[in-house]
């Protein structure tokens, strides 16, 4: 079989050159892994193929390959292992691995010793069969561990014994659910088996790797079924435990006919996967429930008030657990505390509605631009749908709070939003009427501030008056 390889050459013509100046001095050279891959896929389904990364595998040793392409920059980023990084004229990175094989795996993860080998022994030492296929330059694909058929089957299985492959590196448990979902396939029978028997390996592997691997999986369009797939192996406890938590965990059923908290939560993860690929966004539809399992032991069983809160503390201690960057945490941990109030933000004072639609806005962007002014409120109201989606009442709950947003937007233009709020009265200026620095000057600020968005003053002036009025003083 032949790919159109030559349309991804045409958008990586470094990649052509390098594999050509290498053919050209007697080393075998190819493209490996997920290019050929999609490339045999897009063949398939007549779709068109486009890809962002190559990786390229050739017979050269790294001295010889560093010697044949001296005229470009490359980066020695694990030459033990004879991978090295060119950088081509474009400032793309290709990597460029030599062909090799390994020994055991005593840290599960890399090789005791590693030697220079033929192309069948680098395909062999890989991890999934349909991850196993080369194609040389003008587009002839080589299929060495059956790829071609697991492809066709639409199945992840391992090359060779599951059992080895995992041991080699432990976080491959992990790769084989991620692929399922980011394909659309289903885990051979062996494999998955050999997933439970393995999962607790999964303890390993660093949270670095392990969060790279989720996010990805929840970038897929089945990030759903990619949960359910992780709690069924075992591998769910050992990547969020506070998610695997909710299993079993009872919920009133006139409100939640889908099931318990997990069945819920998956529910509305399936939402997402339909509307969005943010793998954030999703982190926070998989976390917005983790507090329930707590709040409803602390209440005797009788309801789950206060489950957003002690939630927030959970996804906050399992994101930093992930090593998420601190603004990520921040972000997904807030919408995980706030999911509720925003299903009640009618019923809440005007200035509060404010500043929930107002925490992290970007004020450089127009003030009727929902997603781009107030990302994180938007981000709220799509965790909302999801919610909402999930259980009984649906677009009973969020479409009204839609409709009371578009009139909010309008309010916001007309009065100008927050900042011209802390613009026409500041903290200095209530300390400079008399007022002792305290609970009192915050109380004055809050409740002016309450008038200026409702719109009842619209001038720095009529602020002044009504704060001093309130310190019981005269402008």
């Amino acid at each position: 079989m032949r790919i159109p390889i030559e349309d991804v050459l045409a958008a990586h013509p470094t990649a052509a050159e390098l594999m050509g100046r290498l053919e050209r001095a007697g080393y075998a050279t190819v493209l490996v892994g997920g290019v050929v891959r999609d490339g045999v896929r897009a063949v398939w389904e007549g779709s068109r193929w486009t890809t962002q990364d190559l990786d390229i595998a050739t017979a050269a040793p790294p001295d010889v390959v560093q010697e044949i392409l001296s005229r470009f920059k490359v980066l020695v980023v694990g030459r033990a292992y004879g991978v090295l990084v060119v950088v081509g004229p474009d400032g793309r990175h290709y990597e460029l691995a030599t062909f090799r094989t390994e020994s055991t795996y005593a840290d599960g993860r890399h090789p005791d010793e590693v030697r220079w080998g033929t192309m069948e022994e680098d395909v062999r030492r890989r991890d999934f069969t349909v991850n196993g296929l080369v194609a040389t330059r003008d587009g002839q694909v080589i299929d060495l561990v059956g790829g071609m058929s697991d492809l066709r089957a639409g199945v992840i299985r391992t090359i060779g014994p599951p059992e080895k492959r995992f041991a080699e590196d432990r976080l491959r448990l992990l790769r084989a659910v991620r692929f399922s979902c980011q394909l659309g396939f289903t885990l051979h029978e062996e494999t998955e088996e050999a997933i439970r028997r393995q999962a607790a390996g999964l303890a390993e592997v660093s949270w670095e790797r392990i969060r790279d691997e989720l996010l990805r999986l929840l970038a897929s369009p089945r990030a759903a079924p990619g949960v359910r797939l992780l709690q069924s192996t075992g591998l769910l406890p050992l990547v969020l435990p506070e998610v695997a938590a909710l299993d079993g965990v009872p919920q009133p059923v006139e409100y939640h006919p889908e099931g318990d908290v997990l069945a819920h939560t998956c529910a509305a993860l399936q939402v997402a996967d339909g509307l969005w690929d943010d793998p954030l966004l999703k982190l926070a539809v998989l976390l917005h429930d983790v507090g329930k399992p707590a709040a409803l032991a602390r209440w005797d069983g009788e309801h789950m008030s206060g489950h957003c809160q002690t939630g927030a503390e959970l996804a906050d201690r399992a994101l930093r657990r992930l090593r998420l960057p601190g603004k990520q945490v921040s972000w997904v941990t807030h919408l995980v505390r706030e999911h509720m109030r925003a299903a009640r933000l009618q019923d809440m004072r005007l200035g509060k509605q404010l500043r929930l639609l107002g925490t992290n806005e970007r004020a450089d962007a127009p003030l009727t631009e929902l997603t781009g002014r107030y990302p994180m409120f938007a981000d709220l109201l799509r965790l909302l749908i999801c919610d909402a989606e999930g259980a009984a009442h649906k677009a009973s709950t969020w479409l009204p709070l839609l409709r009371h947003v578009v009139g909010l937007l309008l309010h916001v233009e007309r009065i100008q939003g927050l900042e011209r709020a802390r613009e026409l009265l500041r903290g200095d200026d209530v300390l400079s009427m008399g007022a002792a620095p305290g609970p009192e000057v915050g109380q004055v600020l809050e409740e002016v501030h309450e008038l200026i968005l409702a719109g009842t003053i619209t001038s720095r002036e009529q602020a002044l008056q009504e704060a001093a009025k309130r310190l019981g003083g005269q402008t």
